[in-house]
């Protein structure tokens, strides 16, 4: 099976490796000269455009940074020589209605399309143990799986299509609800005198240990503007009232990397503009 990888920076060039290792035939397109150069070793060979990878792949699996990117790439693939039969994978984080309006598309040339957005970030990539959060029909997922699986520990169907995007959605909310509840958390811990960063190592050690806790020295606080605008946005269309995430939507827009490492690590550290003083714990209580 010939795989081509559309969009290889850190998270696309790693899943485009872990399939050249499970055996498959891989080729790889990135806009960015550099990106594309790293990427293609260990037997992933660089396209000279999306249109000419079109004429040689089975299955595309499109790694960008926004909707916008997803639909033009799409359609370059269809505009060319893709056979019919072939699968479109977007694995990048999209709305689920540009997901539903490119199956549509797609069907129309007879060809598959699946959303397939992946969680655990680029540490997952790396190790190839990300999660596919899949939606589309049984029988293109079926047919992508093995692929997925190269870069996955797990590849689950959620539903039709655009219900990958919206179990990524989920997943986003509960990371940055627990961004949140962390912060305010080690917060109270560091204003009665102890130690944020011991705090944290106790806390994984007992049932509020979370993934987002564990990890939390590598988020980047990147997309949580972007995540909770959709899920606020969806949930409005659906007429559902998220009071706790319409908080969370404000909250988690004031903190970002370096506050955690301040909070974690530093003497001085703040939360919503206010310093968290340390004091002790008789003068607390």
């Amino acid at each position: 099976m010939q795989v081509g990888f559309i969009g290889v920076g850190a998270m696309g060039s790693a899943m485009a490796q872990h399939c050249s290792t499970a055996g498959f035939k891989v080729c790889a397109y990135d806009a960015d000269p550099d990106s594309l150069a790293k990427a293609c070793q260990n037997g992933v060979v660089p396209a000279a455009s999306i249109a000419e990878m079109a004429k040689i792949i089975d299955v595309a699996v499109i790694m960008v940074a926004n909707d916008d990117q997803s639909r033009a790439v799409t359609r370059v693939l269809l505009d060319g020589d893709l056979r019919k039969g072939a699968v479109i994978v977007v694995a990048a984080t999209n709305h689920p209605r540009t997901m539903i309006d490119l199956d549509e598309e797609c069907a129309k040339k007879n060809v598959g399309f699946v959303d397939a957005p992946v969680c655990y970030g680029l540490q997952g990539a790396l190790q190839g143990e990300l999660i596919s959060l899949c939606g589309g029909r049984a029988q293109n997922i079926a047919t992508i799986t093995p692929v997925l699986k190269a870069y996955s520990r797990s590849v689950e169907h959620i539903g039709p299509t655009g219900c990958g995007q919206i179990g990524k959605t989920c997943n986003n909310m509960m990371h940055w609800a627990a961004c949140v509840a962390n912060y305010e958390t080690l917060a109270l811990a560091k204003a009665c005198g102890i130690n944020a960063q011991a705090m944290r190592e106790t806390l994984l050690k007992c049932p509020a240990r979370n993934t987002t806790l564990e990890r939390w020295d590598t988020s980047k606080f990147t997309w949580q503007e972007k995540d909770m605008d959709v899920a606020l946005e969806i949930a409005q269309s659906a007429g559902l009232s998220l009071p706790l995430f319409g908080v969370i939507d404000q909250l988690v827009k004031r903190i970002g990397p370096k506050d955690v490492h301040a909070l974690l690590h530093e003497e001085n550290a703040a939360y919503l503009g206010l310093p968290i003083t340390p004091q002790k714990l008789d003068q607390v209580v």
